[in-house]
């Protein structure tokens, strides 16, 4: 299949040698001449192009703005599938199917990265054996929704996660928004510096994302602004008061509330931390 991918960052780049290595002929496209002269003399693309009227599926890589006016404005073949890979999908979805009902739009959310970004640290395997959430609605086409599921298991996902738009965006608010919020903002009093020979494995865990770049991540914020804000609330609440405990040094106040916490973490491990109108298929 001849597949674009638009935008050759991390994740793009690593799109692009997954499907390669699954044997697609993948067209390249990027805002910037050094990014696709790159993928082009490492083999991350078969060839670059801005037209991808060719293309029978198209991946856009791109900051959630720049991928919803590309994908409402761009030339597409017709019935191609088009899939945005953001890290938020309703405001993307409404925009799409108000402004080009007709075009075949999947919602996709590749759960992988790393710390780095450009295509110079993109690899074939990021993927192997994450999972890939898969948004849709009433409106999907069923035929670009199944092409693009057949694609997601040539890159070499392990698992599928199907839900609607404002699922994801309700769960990824949690999972990591919040914890990049919190990474970032742990590191921000000043006790940082003088830590080495202080630290383990929980220091580099809750520090590991505070190096946000804040362009690509305010946008996604306030994409999601009430689902996050929301969360910080009830963090911010929890926090205070667990603080209140120690203040007054109430011990069975304090036990209490790391039971409650304890307790919660191990119920939802006991059912994998499944949840309703999510469907999870293993892929291998």
């Amino acid at each position: 299949m001849v597949v674009g991918v638009v935008g050759l960052g991390l994740i793009g780049g690593s799109l692009a040698l997954a499907l390669r290595r699954a044997g697609h002929i993948v067209i390249g496209k990027n805002r910037s001449a050094g990014a696709i002269e790159y993928a082009l003399s490492h083999g991350v693309i078969d060839r670059a192009s801005d037209d991808l009227s060719e293309c029978e599926a198209v991946f856009v890589a791109l900051p959630p703005r720049a991928t919803t006016e590309y994908i409402c404005t761009a030339p597409f073949k017709r019935g191609a599938a088009v899939a945005d890979i953001c890290g938020v999908k309703a405001v993307i979805e409404r925009e799409v199917l108000a402004r080009r009902p007709n075009l075949c739009y999947v919602g996709t959310h590749p759960m992988a990265g790393k710390e780095v970004s450009g295509v110079e640290n993109a690899c074939a395997d990021l993927f192997d054996r994450a999972s890939m959430v898969i948004t849709s609605n009433a409106r999907t086409d069923g035929r670009a929704y199944e092409t693009i599921v057949g694609l997601v298991k040539d890159m070499g996902f392990l698992r599928l996660v199907e839900c609607s738009a404002e699922e994801h965006d309700k769960k990824i608010a949690y999972t990591s928004q919040l914890a990049h919020i919190v990474s970032n903002c742990y590191v921000k009093d000043g006790q940082i510096d003088g830590c080495l020979g202080f630290t383990g494995g929980s220091f580099q865990d809750m520090t590991r994302i505070a190096g946000v770049d804040e362009n690509v991540w305010t946008e996604l914020y306030l994409a999601n602004a009430d689902n996050l804000a929301g969360n910080i609330k009830l963090l911010a609440a929890h926090l205070c008061e667990t603080a209140a405990a120690i203040e007054r040094g109430d011990a069975e106040a304090l036990r209490s509330l790391l039971r409650a916490g304890r307790e919660r973490f191990e119920d939802g491990k006991s059912n994998s931390f499944q949840g309703e109108r999510i469907r999870t298929t293993l892929l291998k």
